[in-house]
């Protein structure tokens, strides 16, 4: 979970300086300029130095200070099983050079199985900076560094990255300490964990890590009689479990901790802060048998948590997610993308609707396809965020390949339905794909995969918290979110299916049926239609010619193959038509392939106006420009493949009454198109709770934080939105 919000928070970080608020160049009497706390809703910084002047050839001390909202906390250099460091860039005169952080001993923030090592309220970062001899008294030295802070809440994190400046003047001799700040920074560096003469082991034991730490202030000749208390926070994260307990005890010469091992191995050396109630310092403790003096003096107690987030609380997130994900898997069963999907699930139904046996037995196969499927999607997209890639909900069909494969597998489907070919029982299986026509539990399990496939590009009302909530999870509590979220696409199908009498109710088999399969033909034609719409929107004319072709060859390939199972019921051997619709199906799918790399290799398609409405492309820069002018802004945040996106630009956002309203207020319009791949639209989402499309933000000069809009769009919403 920690590369996941961190990486992610990474690649927010170059777009969301306009929310900062800069504050007034300060001045002192010693020369000394500091140019302002920088804040934003979640956290205020500021750049402070220890002393008022610096001197050649010597090293001085500024600290990054954090004052953070309540309910907020940033993060230690190991900031444990979820989160990510606070990390600096520095912009530095010449010959000037800055140290690591002086990370201060954190404290521990639990939730749930987790644990965080972090800050809260109001802390401060030293850094150590070295000034050259060749500085010359009466210059000023100008500090800045870019700072990105990953701010959370026990539901969601937001990165805030911030640019930080201090001048510093330059003259000869020792330096007071600057007001305010000074004292408490000396503190700080005074107090930091260093080494300080200790050696340590560690000892792999009975599957648990031993780590045993003697002398220097240990010892008990140098008051280590009378530590009571410890607790080991490592360097690197996955080398031990955070949140297990430590268990210590004392001997006459140093302490030893007993430690639950990580997912990394054991056999390295280990590196941390050994912190006590008298004292913290650094330790490297090397693999080895533990040393002597270590133990056989009586336990130790873990050292005080200074903050918690209470077991329930985190556990309420959790349900509270679970909650919305089956909800708005319910809803999701509505929206228009899922259309095609109640086509199959509709055929299914009437196909077993006198054999309870049977339905039981589809509608549990249906179910366990659409879990495995959400399940596979959601594993892809945590590990895609985990390694650092910028994606969302619906990451799929941003890939000109996956819609080109999906458009040639609605094409199929339909050409099925349609009676051109046949796959497995024929008729019985009367309302699924080429996959799902397969015989028994296994075509409605495939069934059930692709109406994940299809319908999971939507979101509907309910799910974008729940997939928000999902994406700053541990992966274990993300995945049964999208479980959940699954389990409500599938509700209403495996509900009919084990209710006899509700399937009692549907005419028997007959020549209706057959109809019914054609009739349902044309909604998944429909679906490639659309899916061909989206892939020439994201490659252009050129790319589409190629895969029309390739559905050409696709299309013929099928009518082959209807051709030899024809044949082969006449007891005939369709040698040559089975070799030519092996041939034009291997042509299909190779000019299928050429087709997606030429829509890769092209252009997007631009975004142009819609309606009455005049769009401007979306960017935090626009953004910022328009609300500077005085001006709200409408931000539209859209995809091509989105049902529900262009369901809503027709009926709200290209009314002519929508239009008067954007007119009287002077407001700009927006749209961030996410057809393709966009690393700054998906970090916009993410700032913003939200994994998927779409998301309409309604911004009012002079407010920091945008109104976020209904996902279902009416006249009315958007009017009065832009009227109050």
């Amino acid at each position: 979970m920690r590369p996941l919000a961190f990486l992610a928070g990474l690649l927010l970080c170059l777009l969301s300086l306009s929310t900062v608020q800069a504050q007034p160049v300060q001045s002192q009497p010693s020369g000394l300029v500091a140019f302002g706390p920088q804040r934003t809703e979640r956290i205020e910084a500021e750049l402070v130095p220890m002393s008022q002047w610096v001197a050649p050839g010597s090293t001085t001390v500024v600290a990054v200070r954090q004052k953070i909202a309540p309910g907020w906390h940033t993060y230690w250099r190991n900031p444990g099983d979820s989160g990510g460091a606070t990390s600096l860039v520095w912009t530095l005169p010449d010959g000037v050079t800055a140290d690591p952080i002086l990370w201060p001993l954190p404290s521990r923030q639990r939730l749930m199985s987790l644990m965080n090592y972090g800050y809260s309220g109001e802390v401060m970062l030293p850094v150590p900076i070295h000034v050259p001899a060749s500085a010359r008294p009466g210059e000023v030295l100008t500090l800045t560094t870019d700072v990105l802070f990953l701010v959370c809440s026990d539901q969601m994190c937001v990165p805030e990255p911030l640019t930080l400046s201090l001048a510093l003047p330059v003259r000869e001799g020792a330096a007071p300490l600057a007001k305010p700040w000074g004292a408490e920074i000396e503190r700080l560096v005074e107090t930091a964990p260093r080494p300080a003469g200790i050696e340590a082991r560690v000892t792999v034991e009975a599957g648990k890590l031993v780590l045993t730490a003697t002398g220097g202030l240990l010892s008990s000749n140098q008051s280590g009689a009378d530590i009571g208390q410890v607790y080991f926070y490592p360097f690197d994260g996955g080398r031990i479990d955070h949140a297990a307990a430590q268990p210590a005890t004392r001997g006459s010469n140093g302490v030893s901790v007993t430690l639950t091992p990580g997912r990394e191995a054991a056999s390295s050396p280990l590196s941390g802060v050994l912190a006590t109630d008298k004292g913290a310092w650094e330790i490297t403790a090397q693999p080895g048998p533990p040393l002597a003096g270590a133990q056989g003096q009586g336990a130790l107690a873990p050292l005080d948590e200074a903050t918690s987030t209470p077991a329930k609380t985190g556990v309420l997130v959790f349900l509270q997610a679970l909650g919305l994900a089956l909800l708005g898997g319910l809803v999701l069963n509505l929206m228009p993308c899922v259309f095609p999907v109640l086509a199959m699930k509709a055929a299914s139904l009437s196909a077993a609707a006198h054999d309870p046996a049977r339905a039981r037995r589809d509608g549990l196969a249906f179910t366990a396809g659409v879990l495995v499927s959400f399940l596979v999607l959601a594993g892809a997209l945590l590990a895609l965020r985990a390694a650092g890639q910028a994606i969302g909900w619906g990451f799929q069909l941003q890939s000109p390949g996956v819609v080109a494969a999906l458009a040639l597998v609605m094409l199929l489907v339909g050409l099925n339905l349609s009676g051109v070919f046949h796959v497995g029982a024929g008729m019985q299986n009367a309302g699924s794909g080429p996959l799902s026509r397969l015989p028994g539990a296994a075509g409605a399990f495939f069934t059930g995969v692709l109406a994940v496939v299809v319908a999971a590009p939507c979101t509907a009302p309910f799910m974008a918290a729940a997939l928000g909530a999902a994406l700053v999870l541990p992966w274990p509590m993300a995945l049964a979110v999208f479980l959940m979220l699954g389990l409500g696409l599938a509700l209403p199908y495996l509900a009919i299916s084990l209710s006899p009498g509700l399937l009692s109710r549907l005419p028997r088999p007959g020549v209706w049926m057959e109809r019914l399969k054609g009739l349902l033909a044309f909604p998944m034609y429909g679906a490639a239609l659309w899916l061909l719409w989206v892939f020439t929107r994201q490659g252009g004319v050129d790319a589409l010619g190629l895969l029309l072709a390739a559905a050409l060859l696709l299309a013929f390939a099928a009518w082959l193959l209807g051709l030899a199972q024809a044949a082969r019921q006449r007891d005939e051997r369709p040698v040559l038509a089975t070799i030519c619709a092996t041939i034009a199906g291997v042509m299909a799918i190779g000019l299928a392939g050429v087709a997606a790399g030429a829509a890769r290799d092209a252009d997007a398609a631009p975004q142009g106006e819609s309606g009455p409405l005049a769009a401007q492309p979306w960017s935090v820069e626009a953004v910022a420009q328009a609300t500077a002018a005085g001006r709200p802004v409408l931000v539209n945040l859209t995809a091509d493949w989105c049902v529900t996106c262009k369901i809503n630009e027709r009926a709200a956002l290209s009314s002519p009454r929508v239009a008067k309203a954007m007119t009287q207020a002077k407001a700009a319009y927006l749209v961030g198109d996410w057809t393709r791949r966009d690393d700054a639209i998906t970090r916009e989402l993410q700032a913003h709770g939200r994994s998927g499309v779409p998301l309409y933000l309604l911004y009012r000069p002079g407010q920091a934080e945008p109104e976020i809009l209904p996902q279902l769009l009416t006249e009315g919403v958007v009017i009065d939105a832009l009227t109050d």
